[in-house]
């Protein structure tokens, strides 16, 4: 499979602002929002990279997008040490070009990197586990303009939706519709194999109104435009695991479902024991022995784990406490009797004892405070990285800005904090 997509390149488009998925957005790219104790993109990172793909190409537009993904990746060597990737993973950037749109950032991509071969589009907040090489051979087989990966779902109103002909081919997309009004259930996953081709057409006067307009992207512009005008456009329809990560609710049902099904192996986590699901983290000397404190306890009985949990390297946390189907992060420390569910706590961020928190996104360097005397609740909210939750306090589907303080007692309903 590596031999036959090592000179295939993929470009991930990164842009835009994420607002559906804020407030953890607004100082950060969506792409390097943690998800089980790593960025988002480095789930996609990495199965592109073990199935062979050398040369990953960021599109990215905007100052954020790019500090958030250069300061952490760089050109690759650290991101390729630490999953034993050789021969190494390049990582190359689009240059500071006016772009609008997905497809635009392809298109400056594209020239700027003179690629002159089939390539794949990728979305920074999409995790598969699709076979890339089937992807690409059954492209090379249609011979198609464009074969997009199709996948079977029930949300079609959050989709583009394809409707294909008895040879595989799309012969109606419709972006978003309503869902009593969706030709099928066939959502546009964002994976895409493109032809070269491409260049020659964006370079085109047909496309230089929609350019000049801002109108490329791929859903609404490019992909309508070139099934109007006769372009072969297939449809791989998978079965493989697939997340758009878009938004908080589906951010959580992607790390409940991603815990269920990755194992010790693909968390790079040690099984707590042979009869929970419990993962941790971190092979150290001092890793081992804060996993040990955590398993002693868990085996006195006086910490409970319920379904799958997640827990990152140097994690503290109290007795009495009990977590069911959540990924705690790095460096975090969790109080006594505090009950976690469903929820996600990123790294090196702090919950007082006897807090409750379901359903919820904690951000990175939060400190949730919180006494047997004041518990906080916290439930079906989000709260941004380096924020404080007053003692006390109730939250119920709030989501709070980075660095702002909810004072003690405070009680939100449905609020922004921002």
């Amino acid at each position: 499979m590596a031999g036959g997509l090592s000179r295939v390149k993929a470009i991930i488009p990164v842009g835009g602002e994420a607002v559906r998925l804020r407030p953890l957005t607004l100082e950060n790219s969506k792409a390097t929002v943690r998800l089980l104790n790593r960025p988002l993109i480095e789930h996609t990172l990495v199965e592109l990279a073990r199935q062979g793909i050398r040369e990953i190409i960021f599109g990215v537009r905007g100052y954020v997008n790019y500090r958030s993904l250069f300061d952490y990746y760089k050109e690759g060597i650290g991101f390729s040490a630490r999953y034993g990737i050789k021969p190494r993973v390049h990582f190359k950037y689009m240059p500071r070009y006016d772009s609008s749109g997905n497809a635009d950032a392809v298109r400056v991509c594209l020239d700027y990197y003179n690629i002159k071969e089939n390539f794949f589009v990728v979305q920074g907040d999409n995790i598969f586990s699709l076979n890339l090489n089937s992807v690409l051979e059954y492209h090379k087989k249609q011979r198609a303009f464009m074969t997009i990966v199709l996948k079977e779902v029930k949300n079609v109103e959050e989709f583009g939706v394809a409707v294909l002909d008895s040879k595989g081919y799309i012969k109606r997309f419709v972006e978003k519709p309503k869902r009593e009004e969706a030709p099928s259930n066939l959502a546009n996953t964002g994976i895409y194999v493109i032809s070269p081709r491409i260049r020659k057409l964006f370079q085109s006067s047909e496309f230089e109104p929609m350019i000049r307009e801002g109108r490329m992207d791929f859903g609404k512009n490019v992909i309508p435009y070139l099934l109007t005008s006769g372009y072969r456009v297939a449809g791989y329809i998978s079965r493989a695991l697939w997340f758009d990560v878009g938004t908080p609710e589906r951010y959580l049902e992607t790390m409940k479902t991603l815990m269920k099904n990755l194992g010790a192996g693909g968390l790079k986590a040690i099984k707590m024991d042979s009869s929970s699901r419990v993962y941790v983290q971190g092979t150290s000397v001092d890793s081992r022995k804060r996993r040990n404190i955590i398993k002693n306890l868990y085996g006195k009985g006086e910490l409970k784990f319920d379904g799958e949990v997640l827990i990152g390297r140097h994690a503290s946390i109290g007795k009495g406490t009990k977590i069911a189907y959540s990924n705690i992060d790095n460096f975090t420390v969790i109080g006594e009797n505090v009950e976690i569910e469903e929820s996600a706590v990123m790294d090196r961020s702090t919950i007082g004892d006897c807090a409750v928190i379901k359903s919820s996104i904690i951000g990175r360097h939060v400190e949730v405070r919180s006494t047997r005397e004041r518990p906080t609740r916290i439930e079906g909210s989000v709260i941004a990285d380096d924020a404080i939750i007053g003692e006390g306090s109730e939250l119920v589907g709030t989501k709070v800005a980075p660095h702002r303080t909810v004072s003690t007692g405070s009680v939100l309903y449905n609020a922004s904090i921002i």
